[in-house]
């Protein structure tokens, strides 16, 4: 006698996000550019839904390409944001003395 019976889900299986036929290369930057994050960093491997060897490679393959300079280390756009909204603070600064 249950009140509250629990529906099963159909749980859709999502595709692994590298397929077979990838190869994990540094100069392959389409595959490498979906593991990092938008501060550069490199995501961890419960985000990816990676295997262990897997992942290991990726890290191997974005350290090379920053090393290569294929790939920046860091992404600063957002500091040079606030570059350009400091100096427009203090040109106004200057202007109303």
């Amino acid at each position: 006698k249950r009140l509250f019976l629990k529906s099963k889900r159909s749980f859709r299986r999502r595709l692994p996000p590298i397929q077979s036929g990838d190869r994990i290369d540094y100069r392959n930057m389409s595959l490498i550019s979906r593991f990092i994050s938008e501060q550069g960093k490199i995501l961890s491997r419960r985000v990816n839904r990676l295997t262990l060897k897997q992942q290991r490679l990726i890290t191997i393959a974005i350290k090379q390409a920053r090393i290569l300079s294929s790939l920046p280390f860091l992404n600063n756009e957002k500091q040079f944001e606030r570059s350009e909204s400091t100096t427009r603070t203090t040109a106004l600064r200057i202007d109303r003395r």
